[in-house]
């Protein structure tokens, strides 16, 4: 379980984190959602026991103190920089990483065998990260986080850079540790990440939560309506009935009942080369809160 309570975080002027709270439960993907800069990092950082918050608490499988020992022993890290020795093979990072949080002997090697399967990486257990594609970095980065066998894991921007087929893997590994039980938190500015593997989703900006909660119900609070696209070969001659705007050849409806509309058109008998739904999605949400203008 992981509780962080007014957590605020300043750099001088800028107020990185501004009074964020939430709670994440044993066996829950909680999303923090948000453009580069929104503070997701630094809430990470503070978690870990990195940064001491200016104020606010923070609350990690039962303690009120990340920065001891033993309560760091608890937690997984996945920085989004990825942090390999590239000189070392991928056995010999895990096992460095291994040892730190004090494994040794055969549960030291039982843990690195099952951080490779994890990974993938087995058949390249015995080369140097230096020779590892992106995606394969990203992987072996995960496994060091989770070699120690953690009940709380972090993921900060874990497929940045990486392959569609790394992405796919690193979301099946994802959530066969939710299936284990373990409390995940995954921080991430790709919407369909967020919506595949998420519990609930805080959607961020500017150091502050604007919303929080389940993605269908984030869809259905800040989505807005549905869009249908209606084509026809020729269209018809009346369509005063109906809702929505026609131009040319298409017709197009934003509605909140999209079914009911659809069963309209086709009860009016009309034929279409081209029929399509555009419902709301997570990334519909977070424009909506955050705003469509560029952020460079």
């Amino acid at each position: 379980m992981v509780a962080v309570k007014n957590l605020r975080k300043t750099f001088n002027s800028l107020v990185a984190v501004d009074d964020v709270s939430f709670t994440i439960d044993s066996g829950e993907v909680f999303g923090l959602l948000g453009p580069n800069g929104a503070g997701k990092t630094t809430i990470i950082n503070m978690i870990v026991g990195l940064l001491k918050p200016d104020n606010g608490a923070i609350n990690v499988d039962g303690s009120d103190d990340p920065t001891r020992i033993d309560v760091r022993m608890r937690i997984g890290n996945a920085p989004q920089a990825v942090a390999l020795y590239e000189s070392l093979t991928a056995r010999e990072n895990l096992t460095f990483f291994g040892k730190v949080y004090g494994l040794s002997g055969r549960r030291l090697k039982e843990r690195v065998d099952w951080a490779l399967s994890f990974a993938r990486l087995e058949d390249r257990a015995k080369d140097r990260v230096d020779t590892f594609s992106g995606g394969m970095k990203r992987r072996l980065n995960m496994a060091g986080a989770v070699v120690h066998d953690p009940p709380v894991i972090l993921f900060d921007e874990p497929t940045v850079g990486v392959d569609p087929q790394s992405r796919n893997l690193i979301f099946d590994s994802i959530e066969d540790l939710k299936r284990q039980g373990r409390t995940i938190v995954y921080t991430t500015h790709y919407m369909e990440e967020a919506q595949r593997l998420c519990d609930r989703v805080a959607v961020m900006d500017r150091g502050k939560i604007l919303d929080l909660n389940t993605v269908d119900n984030l869809i259905e609070k800040h989505g807005g309506k549905a869009v249908i696209i209606a084509i026809f070969d020729t269209p018809p001659q009346d369509l005063s009935q109906f809702p929505g705007t026609i131009e040319g050849n298409t017709l197009r409806i934003e509605t909140m009942q999209p079914t009911q509309d659809l069963v309209n058109l086709a009860q009016a008998g009309l034929k279409f080369r081209q029929l399509r739904v555009d419902r709301p999605d997570l990334e519909t949400v977070f424009l909506n809160l955050t705003g469509r203008s560029l952020r460079d």
